[in-house]
């Protein structure tokens, strides 16, 4: 193993495999955020409580502004803004679509079951952005790891937020339903 920053001029760069590795799960998010928007309002409108709903509204704006950065990454990067399937997003996104329709409508329990379903989503985020982040500044594309971390720094409060959420009273008063 080497060690220390063993630096490859950028115009090398794009036929590196990491770059292209790079490139690719940066569309796979890409589409992973398109998808996620749409689930979004699924969500929010199946949603009991008001605080929930304004979470997922919120949210949804958010990842909105996250497929722009997205898009300026690509710029950033020289590369067209594409999106890839992502076969996890589509998967964590069935799962969620399944929670609405084996849950009462207008329950506490749904309430409960939509955060956790949301926190898988913002679990996949996380791991996908840190991982991206790390890579990024493992390339020198500091712009571009900046963008990545402002995102991941979003995810993270995120999660947070959905965790007080629960905590704060809907767990609690979903254990009381029969």
């Amino acid at each position: 193993m080497t060690e220390g920053n063993t630096a490859i001029p950028e115009s090398e760069m794009k036929d590196t495999s990491l770059h292209k590795f790079f490139v690719t799960s940066l569309k796979d998010i890409y589409f992973a955020e398109s998808e996620i928007v749409d689930a979004l309002e699924k969500m929010q409108n199946a949603a009991t409580t008001e605080e929930l709903k304004e979470a997922f509204e919120d949210h949804q704006f958010q990842t909105k502004k996250q497929i722009k950065r997205l898009e300026k990454i690509f710029q950033l990067l020289d590369e067209k803004p594409e999106k890839k399937e992502c076969a996890a997003i589509k998967g964590i996104i069935k799962e969620g679509e399944e929670i609405i329709k084996a849950t009462e409508d207008g329950s506490m329990t749904r309430d409960a079951a939509l955060i956790i379903a949301a926190q898988k989503v913002e679990h996949y985020e996380i791991a996908t952005y840190g991982g991206l982040a790390q890579l990024a500044i493992t390339m020198g594309h500091d712009k571009v790891a900046d963008l990545l971390e402002q995102t991941l720094q979003e995810e993270e409060d995120t999660d947070y937020e959905l965790t007080e959420i629960a905590e704060t009273y809907i767990n609690f008063d979903a254990i009381h339903e029969s």
